[in-house]
């Protein structure tokens, strides 16, 4: 009875991989692999890793990442892997016998083309992501992709179908394996907030290796803000050295050029954002003459989101000149692994304008014109890097301003804004903070005196409660309200972990597994192959699996669910008559 009561549950592992691919199937054959695998990549046999470990001689070469990618495919496998008790009855025998043993004696890397030469820098859908993946019974696996990329996507998902036994052995029970896969959408990022609270190298390549785990191919580093400036610009050494929280909380060129190489090594391109007009009050340390409507108090709010206020003045030679400085320090630093630079335009409050002795108004008939030169100034300096300007929506949908046809427009407020976006012809970034703020519900940051507001904001809920949890995420259609006709120029979306309460103590548990659901929803698709939203009875086991596979890998990810429910199959689903 015992073995009967297994056998669904055993068929479930079918299911175990994140994100889902386009196609799928397998068998119940067990194989064991050793380390002694042969690997082969375009016919030659690979013995030990050759790739270089950091930027010093510019951008990997996609050899040197399918290089990295099999050296990290043997410790995830080998090293980093976990036992599956969990999905099995309680105190069942569930590990497959070792007598009569058959093994994964070869797996075979073939790369059909040639890859582009923006393969790390390349525009949203230049480089195939695709791949196909064969595992026969008798152990022979092969992966085949038009790209380094697709090697490197198709290394992951083997890597997913092995687990470790008690002692230390490793095994897959799926073979035979057959798999074609491709991403939905082309732009699956994270965006981290690295200003607000700093986040250590060490946190963020953390970071970049669970994305690289769950299909992810951007990281935005949301790198300055009002309340800390911790990127150092060698042009502008004060920025850094007089904006950052401390002098040891800074990103330097070099550990700067290690992130943006290290996520290359992984397939992820590294997208800088220095947000502004607004969002700018950390510059005042340095340069006091170029911020208007600085750390004005008590009634910071009515010139800024969030304390401290302060804004670049919008009609400045000065404010041009140091941009000029800036951008001429950092885009060179920033082309050699992205095709985009994000030049931010949130939140930007007009009301700070009235102290901008340059405008001293806050009429947006007198504003528009001069935010027009502003943002053409940036962009056209962006251009003369090679890079695509990216903007958030405000600049485009409340600022009415022209931009270039090449502009990618991040949306964030709601479903409305990715379909006007697109309704005016431009591309669109995804993100709606009703799902996929992954901040939210975790209530006020902010102090409230005892009175009037004390008494209004009780009980202290943020502005995006309740906690978005990764069941909502999973909800979230990036084309919701987006015609048929319009759907293409949405390429793709992010998650955001703005830092407010966030740091690295927690970082883990507050972006890990949820983001997971973002990554399969772009990779997969927020719809199943009958066109239904995906069932999160089915998702749930295969992500608490993937939960499984980062707590393994080092990355402190909260559970979903108890074990409990991971023993039983569905009984901790609710029926769709039932309430409770």
């Amino acid at each position: 009875m015992k073995l009967l009561y297994l056998l669904p549950l055993v068929a479930s592992f079918a299911g175990a991989l994140w994100p889902q691919p386009s196609t799928y199937t397998s068998g119940e054959t067990v194989l064991w692999i050793n380390g002694d695998v042969q690997v082969t990549y375009n016919g030659a046999e690979y013995k030990s890793h050759s790739y270089r470990e950091n930027a010093t001689s510019g951008a990997p070469t996609g050899d040197e990442i399918v290089q990295y990618a099999i050296q990290k495919t043997y410790a995830t496998i080998f090293e980093k892997n976990f036992v599956p008790w969990k999905f099995y009855p309680s105190n069942s025998n569930f590990e497959p016998s070792k007598s009569d043993k058959s093994y994964v004696t070869a797996l075979t890397l073939k790369q059909n083309e040639a890859d582009p030469d923006n393969l790390v820098n390349a525009l949203a859908g230049d480089v195939d992501e695709s791949y196909n993946l064969s595992l026969t019974k008798e152990g022979e696996a092969t992966i085949t992709a038009n790209s380094s990329i697709g090697l490197v996507r198709g290394l992951t998902t083997f890597s997913q179908l092995f687990f470790k036994t008690t002692d230390d052995c490793v095994y897959t029970n799926l073979a035979p394996v057959e798999i074609t896969d491709a991403p939905k959408f082309s732009h699956r990022g994270l965006n981290l907030d690295v200003s607000r609270n700093f986040f250590p190298v060490k946190d963020i390549k953390r970071t970049l290796d669970a994305m690289a785990f769950n299909k992810f191919n951007r990281f935005h580093m949301h790198a300055t803000d009002g309340q800390s400036w911790p990127l150092e610009i060698p042009a502008l050494p004060t920025l850094a050295s007089r904006g950052a929280y401390e002098s040891s909380l800074t990103y330097s060129p070099e550990d700067l050029g290690e992130l943006q190489y290290y996520a290359a090594l992984n397939g992820i391109e590294f997208i800088i954002e220095i947000d502004m007009p607004g969002h700018t009050s950390s510059i005042w340390h340095s340069y006091p003459d170029l911020i208007a409507a600085f750390n004005i108090q008590p009634d910071w709010s009515t010139y800024a989101a969030e304390p401290p206020s302060g804004t670049l003045k919008l009609n400045s030679s000065d404010v041009s000149s140091f941009l000029e400085a800036l951008f001429d320090d950092l885009l060179p630093r920033a082309a050699p692994f992205s095709a985009y630079f994000h030049t931010g335009g949130d939140e930007v409050n007009k009301n700070a304008y009235t102290l901008d002795d340059t405008v001293k108004s806050n009429d947006s008939a007198i504003l528009q014109p001069l935010m027009q030169k502003f943002v053409d100034r940036n962009h056209d300096q962006v251009r003369s890097q090679g890079l695509v300007p990216i903007v958030w929506e405000e600049m485009l949908l409340e600022w009415n301003l022209t931009l270039g046809k090449d502009v990618i427009v991040q949306t964030w407020q709601s479903d409305q804004a990715v379909a006007d976006t697109v309704a005016k012809g431009y591309k669109a970034l995804a993100g709606n903070y009703n799902y996929w703020y992954l901040d939210c519900g975790h209530g006020q940051w902010l102090d409230f005196v005892i009175g009037p507001s004390s008494k209004l904001y009780w009980p202290y809920n943020d502005y995006c409660q309740p906690l978005h949890n990764w069941r909502l995420m999973y909800s979230y259609d990036p084309l919701s309200g987006v015609p048929e006709e319009n759907a293409h120029l949405v390429i793709g979306g992010e998650v955001h972990m703005w830092a407010e309460q966030t740091d690295p103590t927690n970082l883990d548990r507050n972006v890990w597994p949820r983001a997971c659901a973002a990554a399969e929803v772009l990779w997969s698709g927020p719809k199943d192959a009958q066109g239904q939203n995906r069932s999160q009875v089915e998702a749930s086991p295969r992500l608490s699996m993937m939960r499984e596979r980062l707590v393994a890998k080092g990355v402190m990810a909260e559970p979903i669910q108890m074990p409990f429910c991971l023993m039983n199959g569905t009984q901790c689903a609710l029926p769709p008559s039932v309430g409770f």
